[in-house]
């Protein structure tokens, strides 16, 4: 394919003539005043979400089941084609922004002002800054959780480590928006993270509405060299569910349920905790280093910002883990959340809520790899917790 080239007189970025205009605009938007002025509007319209996708297409290329469709080549731009490094250089100057209603003062500041008026005999541990990204209806309602929580997850390590925002997306310092997410994850398929993985999706994800889990976040995560993790919890292989086994009684069932419940909430504690090594003295509510968990079950997936526990008068401690939902409205739990009414039905879960089999979670370690290191990131492992 033949193509014209042209150089940005602003940064110097090689890129194709057809998408200079559009690239060197860009220089003169000021985005770090994105998010407040969506904060200043209402939601977008049905027909503002087609223009951008519209507009998003036209940046990228159209895409046709073929993720080296990016309407240019693969390997060498001396044939008039792409090679990985033009592919990134050119997602790094076309990604978009991701709006997203950015509650003021901060949503984890709120969540924490409401903890600390909760009875005396309950404690909380709370991941540090999260922006809640909220699936929109004409966008990606019903399918797009993933991508949410990847934004959460993201918009954390953007703001409390460093080594993370000069990594993530060639250093742009945002989130973008689901389309550049799903060309990012197509670029670290074709640097071999999670081969497997991406020949489930026919290596291909970009424009479509195809579901993922905690596997392709930290696919995405890795190919930037952080140290995103995977755990797997679920019982032994031969059962098939820690609820309802045939056979099985109902005080049987509920122990399962229980044990289950214990598994998973020991390890948030002792994750956000870094192993009980903090201390609370006369706090109520400690914030944690540990970036916030992706949390994956079948059919949908949240993002866990922390855990409370609550000392009961019998002396069995009641854990809640603190989550935020992508289905859920970002408005509506900043005004539940200022009012201290209706936040917890929205953000707390007890043993009562989790009812799924099985379990996936997804963090990410401080650190950048490198050489060996970087290429066993390749292959997405997992730690299993049987229940």
């Amino acid at each position: 394919m033949n193509m014209e080239w042209s150089t940005c007189p602003f940064c110097d970025l090689s890129l194709p003539s057809s998408q200079l205009q559009w690239h060197a605009n860009a220089h003169f938007d000021d985005r770090e005043d994105l998010p407040q002025q969506f904060h200043l509007t209402s939601t977008p319209s049905p027909q503002s979400l087609q223009s951008e996708q519209a507009a998003s297409d036209s940046q990228f290329g159209e895409t046709s089941g073929d993720c080296n469709h990016w309407d240019v080549g693969e390997t060498s731009r001396d044939n008039g084609e792409f090679t990985m490094d033009d592919k990134m250089s050119s997602l790094i100057g076309l990604q978009a922004w991701s709006k997203f209603y950015k509650v003021e003062g901060g949503l984890m500041a709120l969540l924490r002002n409401c903890l600390e008026s909760e009875p005396e005999n309950s404690k909380a541990i709370l991941s540090g800054y999260v922006d809640h990204f909220q699936s929109l209806e004409f966008e990606d309602a019903g399918w797009g959780c993933g991508w949410r929580n990847i934004q959460m997850l993201c918009s954390h390590l953007l703001v409390q480590r460093p080594e993370a925002r000069e990594a993530l997306f060639g250093g742009s310092g945002f989130v973008p928006d689901i389309p550049s997410l799903q060309r990012w994850l197509e670029i670290a398929w074709e640097k071999g993270f999670d081969p497997d993985g991406s020949a489930q999706f026919d290596n291909a994800i970009y424009g479509s509405q195809k579901w993922i889990g905690t596997t392709e976040c930290a696919t995405l995560l890795r190919s930037f060299a952080l140290r995103a993790r995977v755990v797997d919890f679920g019982p032994k292989e031969s059962e098939s569910c820690y609820i309802s086994v045939p056979g099985s009684s109902v005080d049987d069932a509920l122990d399962k349920k229980s044990k289950a419940y214990q598994v998973l909430t020991d390890f948030v504690w002792n994750y956000f905790s870094d192993k009980s090594s903090i201390q609370f003295d006369h706090q109520r509510v400690l914030i944690s280093e540990k970036t916030p968990l992706y949390f994956q079950h079948d059919g949908h997936s949240r993002t866990i910002v922390g855990i409370q526990v609550e000392h009961q008068l019998n002396g069995i401690l009641e854990y809640n883990l603190l989550i935020l939902d992508p289905a859920h409205s970002t408005v509506a739990l900043e005004r539940s959340l200022k009012e201290k009414v209706g936040w917890q039905k929205l953000m707390k879960r007890g043993m009562h809520t989790l009812e799924e089999p099985q379990y996936q979670l997804c963090y990410v370690d401080p650190g950048i790899a490198s050489g060996e290191e970087m290429e066993k990131l390749k292959t997405i492992d997992s730690v299993f917790l049987e229940f």
